[in-house]
């Protein structure tokens, strides 16, 4: 390539990243905040029913992006990849700002909730139009036997996006005091999105049309209808079918599993202090990104298909190791507490005339260098202890560890090699799913498989898999923690599967 294309497509590649960036981080926003705005927007007398109904927030978002793939992707198809992404762009960061400005539940009630979920449909919807756009959109500037490198870089945007996330509540926590964070710097990383979409926006608006959609306009080669060629072509619809069960479903699970269950596992199950939590993966992230890079290069190389089935295949192989060591790493049966350091601090905390809660804090130290904090609070209305629904005094118990140095590192690890599985799969699908489909259909074809896979079987893997994960810890499962992983497992066996044996390497070239 000479230095002239090359020049051609970094500033192709860095405008579309920009903004696919901003999307992702607008978008993951809610999910790196989850634990915090389970207690502003939703009930906070069940806080596991109210992380959970976060969750699903979070994964109702994903639901919708194939509609938005289906919405945006004609509009691409029809009019053109750069004013579309144009609109999500906008779309995306002017619901976000306003998720920063919801009063919370306390406040106005239910109102809360349902704004919320509102705001998270729109979210989703514009994150279908988006990534297509901007995918079709460098992949028709890339030469022909690269795609598999240049559009890795659009697929590190969705990490960097989720590591700048975690970045900016990172800061915001270390300015604010804990109490100020809790009452009202939550909403600082949403308020931030506003300003690098003005920015995106500025950059994006002087980009020209991809040569590809251009010529095929020029031609009057392009659809007028995408969705029924795309659709209701029973050949077109194979390889759609086959993107989605072939390829984007594991694929998908991959994703959410190295990184945000990941993320949620640690803080909710293994109930590492959530600034750790968020520093420890942002390491991990900041080491594993150059990797997409690196698979969607080796894709060009060896085939798009050698390098996501090894993905899948060994994420399906060492998920339930990985995560037996994880939990084990922080396991407080397996170390040795120091008796002399337990502290207990018991006090009152009045609600109103009727209603008192009694509160003991349990610090404890461990000779490895693990500090816990225990918080049982039990719960009294009109004098009388407030009972469970199993007849039972309620209590509920926060467990909040400081982990060593060792033991951050190991998660780290731990966490890295997830990524890395991450890396084998998502680096090269881009390039895969563009090269399936013709120029005039493409926006609309490859979206579709794609916000299906990773919006509807990835996007509800945090719900999914902390449900299996509660309901197996209820039910006394000695394991419970390992419960989760059966749906990724599942999921991605089955595509791995189907992919192994239906996807042919000719796909790599069969609209180049």
């Amino acid at each position: 390539m000479s230095n002239k294309s090359t020049k051609g497509i970094w500033k192709v590649i860095s405008a579309s990243s920009m903004g696919t960036m901003i999307e992702w981080y607008d978008f993951y926003i809610f999910g790196s905040l989850a634990v915090v705005l389970s207690t502003k927007f939703f009930p906070t007398d069940n806080p596991t029913a109210a992380f959970l109904s976060t969750l699903a927030t979070f994964a109702a978002g994903f639901v919708v992006r194939p509609f938005g793939a289906l919405f945006f992707g004609r509009l691409g198809d029809i009019i053109g990849r750069k004013y579309t992404f144009m609109a999500t762009l906008m779309l995306m960061g002017g619901a976000t700002f306003i998720i920063g400005c919801i009063p919370s539940y306390e406040t106005i009630g239910y109102a809360a909730p349902i704004i919320v979920l509102i705001l998270r449909l729109l979210q989703g919807l514009a994150l279908g139009g988006e990534y297509g756009g901007a995918a079709t959109y460098v992949a028709e500037h890339a030469p022909k036997n690269e795609k598999g490198y240049w559009t890795s870089w659009i697929q590190t945007t969705a990490t960097v996006g989720l590591f700048i996330s975690l970045v900016v509540i990172l800061l915001t926590k270390s300015v604010l005091s804990a109490e100020q964070f809790d009452a009202w710097g939550w909403r600082v990383p949403f308020w931030v999105s506003i300003l690098m979409v003005f920015v995106s926006y500025l950059i994006r608006k002087n980009m020209d049309e991809s040569p590809a959609f251009a010529k095929a306009k020029s031609e009057g080669k392009t659809s007028s209808n995408p969705l029924k060629e795309s659709f209701g072509n029973k050949y077109n619809l194979k390889f759609v079918l086959l993107a989605l069960f072939g390829a984007t479903m594991g694929q998908g699970v991959v994703w959410y599993t190295g990184q945000f269950y990941a993320m949620n596992f640690l803080k909710t199950v293994q109930n590492v202090e959530s600034t750790q939590v968020d520093t420890l993966l942002g390491i991990a992230l900041i080491l594993g990104t150059p990797f997409f890079v690196f698979f969607g290069w080796l894709s060009d190389k060896i085939g798009r298909k050698s390098v996501m089935m090894a993905g899948m295949l060994i994420a399906i192989l060492l998920y339930r190791p990985i995560y037996r060591a994880m939990y084990e790493s922080t396991d407080l049966n397996l170390k040795t507490e120091i008796a002399a350091n337990t502290k207990v601090v018991p006090s009152a905390k009045t609600i109103d005339a009727t209603k008192i809660d009694s509160v003991f804090t349990t610090t404890k130290a461990y000779t490895d260098g693990t500090q816990v904090e225990e918080i049982k609070t039990i719960h009294y209305e009109a004098g009388k202890v407030v009972l469970d629904d199993k007849g039972k005094e309620k209590i509920e118990t926060k467990i909040t560890k400081t982990i060593n140095n060792s033991d951050k590192w190991f998660l780290v690890f731990m966490v890295f090699v997830q990524v890395i599985f991450v890396t084998m799969v998502y680096g090269p699908i881009a390039a895969f799913l563009v090269e399936m489909f013709p120029v005039k259909i493409r926006y609309t074809s490859m979206s579709l498989p794609y916000h299906v896979g990773n919006g509807i079987f990835g996007g509800l893997l945090p719900a999914i898999s902390t449900y299996f994960v509660t309901t197996a810890k209820d039910s006394g499962n000695p394991e419970f923690y390992l419960e989760g992983l059966w749906y990724p497992i599942g999921i991605a066996a089955v595509c791995f599967v189907i992919g192994m044996i239906y996807i042919d390497r000719k796909i790599n070239t069969l609209h180049d």
